[in-house]
């Protein structure tokens, strides 16, 4: 364990960071300086690459593999336009932990070489670079999961997801920035420092995986890995405007990564794509699943991918493909912001005049109960782990730490006894058969909802250190449902002004209106989240995908 002042070992951590960008080659352009960027970082790359770096690193995955497959493009000019674009991305919003260059330099000539000899691509991922979110264990690689006195802590071996995606033909380039603690729906450590939106730098990047989300948006990777147990793959989906998905647990492969509360089976971690694009997604559960992870880790559900399906999930009895969305336009708790809600209605608009769509408004099910036993099953020993791990290097405890540890009433401040973690499991799965019943009663008119409509979170990405509200996103970790998020605007205070004379509903409601000043969120993105029931992840890609030809294009406007 790490024995040096904590302002030490994180000089240490940025300075391996800097010697591995510099490794680069060619090296990366200098970024304009601090007081030169402006909050809006998205459009600086393009000034600073060539016009075939460009090409690559702003193409979606999907087409990139067709590239790679054919060698219309060779991994290795494909992986170098990553690792460049990836560096400019670390200068302009902190997202990165390291970067790879020797190694994954090494993977892509090989790469090429096995195309060359062999006249076929050595798997479904040949050639593609992926990025991967720190705690994700890469054998020799620090695994530090955000706190200081993890900093020695190296992966044993590869992550089961990393030897899948390695098998399959990826290459590794590039770990990306997680929160201290990994328990933020921001990105903020003090190893590294805070990951900033690149929309926005005023704004936060979301977490836990706010480096992936970042990086992907500066499109210093099309195709990366996070991992979510509250909302860590969602929100920052959403607050970059990339698209994201959380899987059913049990589905994806979580052996080999670093976190405290390791082996708790009250409310489990989920590992999933992040993506620049729906296909990405797809393809990311296709090739894991299609290996049968279940056959090396029992643990999983031996389930079969099935998305495109011989048979629509969308087929009702009487043999019509019809989608029907039930739609939350609040939770009940803590009311959307206005962009929020636009964009719930721009796309309900749109869907409206789609004969194959029937839109339902949904009734939220007690999702103010949700929060109050989720919080109490994530820190079942009193975060015993977590206030250790921060004791033992004395870092200080960063502010969203602190907010969901010390602030959070059903948190207990020791830990609970066996039969009190019986006790609140109860609880979980009585709520868990109460909301399905509820969902099964939408069957009253015909036939039950396929998914649902609703917002990622209380607002577009807020300003940093006040992501507070997680029950947008942690409302369906307690349910165990897939979700899939997507982009669908971008704030505009001329659109979206504040809504004068709201009565909030409670504390939590009247934090996040006191919050919302849109001229303080100009460019951010607004994206929303289409959830299905639990182990229905193949519904929830074909109801997305319908979606998408419905409405023609998304996002509805284009980003700026």
């Amino acid at each position: 364990m790490v024995k040096a002042p904590w302002q030490d070992v994180a000089q240490i951590a940025q300075d391996l960071r800097a010697k591995s960008i510099a490794d680069i080659k060619p090296a990366i352009p200098d970024v304009p300086s601090h007081a030169e960027i402006p909050l809006n970082t998205t459009s600086i790359p393009r000034k600073l690459l060539g016009e075939a770096e460009l090409n690559i690193t702003e193409s979606p995955p999907e087409e990139l593999l067709r590239s790679l497959a054919s060698g219309q493009l060779s991994s290795v000019e494909v992986v170098t336009a990553f690792l460049r674009r990836a560096g400019i991305a670390q200068t302009l919003a902190n997202c990165v932990t390291e970067v790879l260059p020797k190694a994954a330099i090494e993977r892509a000539t090989y790469l090429d070489e096995y195309l060359k000899t062999n006249k076929k691509p050595i798997g479904p991922l040949h050639g593609l670079p992926i990025s991967v979110k720190e705690h994700i264990g890469m054998k020799g690689l620090g695994l530090n999961g955000g706190f200081v006195s993890w900093w020695d802590h190296v992966g044993k071996e590869d992550a089961h997801i990393i030897q899948l995606l390695q098998n399959a033909g990826c290459v590794l380039y590039v770990r990306t920035t997680q929160p201290q603690c990994l328990m933020h729906l921001e990105t903020a450590n003090n190893l590294y420092g805070v990951t900033v939106n690149p929309y926005n730098r005023n704004l936060t990047s979301g977490g836990s995986s706010g480096g992936e989300g970042v990086l992907i948006a500066l499109k210093g990777s099309c195709l990366g890995i996070g991992t979510d147990i509250g909302g860590s793959i969602r929100a920052p989906s959403a607050n970059n405007g990339i698209w994201g998905f959380k899987p059913t647990s049990y589905r994806l492969p979580m052996g080999g990564m670093t976190a405290p509360m390791a082996g708790s089976e009250q409310i489990v971690a989920v590992v999933g794509p992040m993506s620049a694009s729906f296909e990405g997604c797809h393809v990311f559960m296709k090739t894991l699943i299609d290996q049968k992870p279940w056959l090396t880790d029992p643990a999983l559900l031996p389930m079969p991918w099935t998305y495109p399906p011989k048979e629509s999930y969308l087929t009702k009895p009487d043999g019509e493909k019809k989608l029907k969305i039930g739609i939350i336009w609040s939770d009940g708790v803590v009311k959307p912001h206005p962009p929020v809600i636009r964009a719930i209605q721009d796309l309900t608009a749109k869907l409206k005049s789609i004969p194959e769509v029937e839109l339902v408004d949904w009734k939220p099910y007690k999702h103010d109960l949700a929060w109050d036993v989720i919080s109490a099953l994530y820190f079942c020993d009193g975060a015993k782990q977590e206030k250790e791990a921060l004791a033992s290097s004395g870092e200080p405890w960063l502010p969203l730490t602190e907010f969901i540890i010390k602030e959070q009433p059903q948190v207990p401040d020791r830990e609970f006894t066996i039969s009190e973690v019986w006790q609140r499991t109860v609880k979980r799965d009585e709520y868990r058969k109460e909301y399905a019943k509820a969902w099964t009663e939408t069957a009253q008119d015909g036939y039950p909802v396929d998914v649902i409509l609703c917002p990622v979170g209380p607002g577009a990405a807020p300003p940093l250190n006040q992501s507070r509200y997680w029950g947008y996103t942690a409302q369906w970790n307690l349910l165990d449902y897939p979700a899939m998020i997507f982009p669908v605007t971008q704030l505009d205070p001329k659109k979206d002004p504040v809504e004068t004379g709201y009565q909030p509903l409670n504390a939590k409601d009247e934090f996040n209106y006191k919050l919302y000043e849109p001229e303080k969120y100009v460019d951010a993105p607004v994206s929303l989240q289409l959830v299905g029931r639990r182990y229905d992840d193949e519904k929830v890609f074909e109801a997305m995908e319908f979606i998408q030809k419905s409405v023609g294009h998304l996002p509805l406007e284009s980003f700026k």
